[in-house]
C-alpha cells in the first residue's frame, strides 16, 4: 500500500490533490485553503447549472461537505477539480431532476425572468464580462441553461472551467467520444439559437 508521501511525490505537480492528502492525513487546516481556492469557481459552476444564487450556495456547501467526509477514502487518482466537479456536477444534476418532479422549476423561470441574474462577488473580471456586455451575457446565460443537463454541464465545464475532455468525461463517468458528441450536439445548438449575434 502506498503511503502519502509516495502518492504526494506522485502528484508533486497538482497542488490541490497535496492539500487533500494533507487534510486525508489529518491536518484539516489544508481543507481550509482548498475551500478558500475552490468555493467560488464550484458556486459560479453550480448557478450555471441551477439558475438559482440560494441553491447554489447551498448544493456548494453540501459538495464540500462530501469533499471533508470522503477525507478517509480520498485517492489520487486524477486531478482534484476532476473529483470535486464530479461531485458537483452530480449534485446538480440530482436537485434539477427533484425540481422537475417537485415542478419548481415554473417558479424558478418566473423569479429569473422578473428580476435580473444575480453576479457573485468576484473581483476578476471572466472570460463572459471581457467578451460581451450585459444584455448580450443574459442572453448567452439563458440559451446555456435550455440545454439538457449533461450538455450544460458539459458546456461548463468546457469553456468556463476549461477542463480538458478526459477530465470532462471522467466528471460525467463517460468516454471522451460521448464527451466530445455532447459538445458537439450542445455547441450547434447554440450556434443556431444565438446566430442573430454573430
Amino acid at each position: 500500500m502506498r503511503s502519502v508521501t509516495d502518492e504526494m511525490a506522485a502528484h508533486a505537480l497538482d497542488y490541490d490533490v497535496q492539500l487533500m492528502l494533507r487534510v486525508k492525513a489529518g491536518d484539516t487546516s489544508c481543507f481550509g485553503v482548498l475551500l478558500e481556492r475552490h468555493r467560488h469557481p464550484v458556486i459560479h459552476f453550480l448557478y450555471r447549472m441551477v439558475q438559482n444564487h440560494a441553491v447554489a450556495e447551498e448544493l456548494a456547501q453540501d459538495v464540500f461537505l462530501r469533499v471533508f467526509r470522503s477525507r478517509a477514502s480520498y485517492e489520487a487518482t486524477a486531478k482534484f477539480t476532476t473529483w470535486l466537479f464530479r461531485i458537483a456536477t452530480h449534485l446538480a444534476l440530482n436537485w434539477l431532476r427533484d425540481a422537475k418532479k417537485d415542478r419548481v422549476q415554473d417558479s424558478l423561470d418566473a423569479e429569473s425572468s422578473d428580476a435580473p441574474a444575480l453576479q457573485l462577488a468576484d473581483r476578476n473580471p471572466n472570460v463572459e464580462q471581457h467578451m460581451v456586455s450585459g444584455t448580450r451575457l443574459e442572453e448567452i446565460r439563458r440559451a446555456i441553461a435550455s440545454l439538457p443537463e449533461k450538455q450544460r454541464a458539459a458546456v461548463l465545464m468546457h469553456k468556463y472551467e476549461e477542463m480538458e475532455y478526459s477530465q470532462i468525461a471522467k466528471v460525467l463517468c463517460c468516454s471522451e467520444s460521448a464527451v466530445k458528441s455532447l459538445l458537439f450536439r450542445a455547441y450547434e445548438t447554440l450556434r443556431a439559437r444565438l446566430a442573430h449575434m454573430a
